[in-house]
This record gives C-alpha cells, structure tokens and sequence, in this order.
C-alpha cells in the first residue's frame, strides 16, 4: 500500500509540476545540437530530487547521502532555468559527492584513494547527464540500472534498505509514462539526470564498499563505453569536450540515421540488462575477466560501427 500511495503522489506531483512548468515557461528549445524539434517541458526529472527528500523524512539514518542528492538536484535545476557558472556547479557537485563519502566513510582511506573516488564520482554524473540526449533513454537505462541493484540487494549482498531503491524506480516509471513517447512531454533535465546519477553513485559505491567487488560498476558499461570512446574521439577531433555535441553513438543513429529514439533508449536498456545479468550470475571469472568479457565486445562494436554511421556526415 505504501509503494501505491508514494506512486500516486509523485504521479500528482509531476502534474502539478506541468502546470508551474506552463505557466512560468519551463521548456526547452530545440537547437541545432538537440536531437528533437519540438518544445517540450524540462525538468521533469524533478521528481528524483523530492524522492531525496522523502528518504530524508522517511529514513533519517541516511540523511547525508539524500541531503547531497537534494542539493545536487536544487543548483541542477536552478541551472535548467537560469545557466550557472561551471565553479558554482561543480563546487556544489563537491560538497554533494563529500556528503555522500562522510556517510561511506572515505575519507578514512589514503589520500591518493579518495581523491581517485571523486574523480569517479562526478565524472560518473557528468557522464549520465551528457548521455540524456533522447527521449526514453534516462529513464529506461536508470530503470534497468536500479532494477539489477535491488536485485542483488534482495537475492545477493544485502547493502541498503529496499525503498531507497524502490523509491527512485517507482520515480522513473512515473517519468517514463511522459517521457518514453515519440513526441515526449517532459525531458529529465539536468535536475533529473544528474540527480538520479547521483543517487545510482551512491548505491554502488555503499555495495562495492561492502562487497569488494569492483565488477559492480559495471552496471554503468554502455553508458560508460559511449561516453569515455566519444570523449577521445573529440579529443582526437580537436574539439572543446565541454561543448554541447552530436557524436555519441546513440546521437548518430538517432539524428542522421533516424533510429526510432525509443528503439535506441530500450536498446541501451536492454544490452546493460544482459551485463547486469553476467555481472550478477558470473561464478566463474574473476573481476578483471569479467570487465574484459563485458567492455572489450561493448568497445569493439564502437569502434567498428562509429566509422560507418559517420561517412553521412562527410
């Protein structure tokens, strides 16, 4: 009942926020790096940063983590309004990913370690924002994400309290319903994406802490392969990464192939199921054979087929 009653009013939540989004035009314009033509509210992803919130309420004992993902998700929504300098964002991306490593007792570790941990774990949120560029595919991806955490939370390593896993799945589907359409009514936003992919840093880091076991980032493989091999392709392109761009593999095939954008997000969806799945049922290899077994096809079938869906750009 209680799982009923939180999806009706994030469900009466996101409406209401639709009717603010209306009023004080809260949308967004397509330009010629967008891979859609119509305008569209922005900042449905709202809902991820009022989950914090609730955890906050409901579960006091992991305060720091949500206060962090509230904070992360206010300054990326404020910034979805109003364009905020990149020092005040990423001093707040920060103090966010501090309070999120207090709780995680990291700072006990060598400098060095923590160090390397921050870089991780805002590299890992800028990445998921940069990667919600087409309908359906934030939502579908965190979904599928969340989905493989709660089941080794339930069937495998016990690591965190089911709702705070349950709570931000039943958020997504919310969101899915208006976002995972051909013409979509809300986009995630930054508030959305880089809140949620804080919250799925979290999650990881408290099982990897507890497990041991580093294979578990995996669960971010896709994404994470389209990022870092785009990243050096721009490098190698001579141009600023930290500009807006059209070269992610999904980018291409939805903007000068036309892919269906919905094929592509559950296709995304649907190959970082099957890593998830090895992830969880591999009982043969050890950790460093499973990240070749899951990252060299995932970087094989980049390298091969990038080159092909560009020569419509030459």
């Amino acid at each position: 009942m209680t799982y009923l009653v939180l999806f009706i009013c994030l469900w009466i939540a996101l409406l209401f926020y639709f009717r603010i989004a209306d009023h004080y035009n809260i949308i967004d314009h397509p330009n010629e790096r967008s891979s859609h033509s119509d305008i569209t509210i922005r900042g449905g992803g709202i809902l991820f940063p009022l989950v914090n919130l609730l955890i906050i309420v409901l579960y006091p004992a992991y305060w720091l983590p949500a206060l962090g993902g509230l904070l992360i998700g206010t300054i990326s929504f404020i910034d979805d309004r109003i364009t905020l300098s990149n020092k005040i964002r990423i001093i707040i991306h920060i103090v966010s990913v501090t309070l999120m490593f207090i709780f995680l007792d990291v700072f006990k570790l060598p400098f060095y370690l923590f160090i390397v941990l921050y870089i991780i774990a805002i590299g890992v949120i800028n990445v998921y924002n940069f990667m919600d560029g087409i309908n359906g595919i934030t939502g579908c991806y965190t979904l599928i994400v969340l989905a493989g955490l709660q089941y080794v939370n339930l069937y495998g390593v016990n690591f965190i309290h089911p709702d705070l896993i349950w709570f931000p799945m039943l958020a997504c589907i919310v969101f899915l319903f208006y976002n995972f359409r051909k013409q979509a009514k809300c986009f995630a936003g930054d508030v959305g994406s880089i809140t949620i992919a804080f919250w799925i840093v979290f999650l990881l880091f408290q099982l990897i802490f507890i497990n041991h076991n580093w294979s578990y980032i995996l669960f971010l493989a896709v994404y994470g392969v389209d990022s870092v091999l785009t990243i050096a392709h721009r490098l190698i392109l001579k141009q600023n990464i930290f500009k807006a761009h059209r070269l992610h593999f999904y980018q291409l095939l939805a903007n000068e192939h036309k892919v269906s954008h919905l094929v592509i997000a559950a296709g995304y969806a649907l190959i970082q199921l099957s890593v998830i799945a090895f992830v969880v049922l591999n009982t043969r290899f050890s950790q460093l054979e499973v990240f070749m077994v899951v990252l060299l096809p995932l970087m094989l079938v980049y390298l091969i087929f990038k080159p092909r869906l560009m020569k419509v750009l030459r």
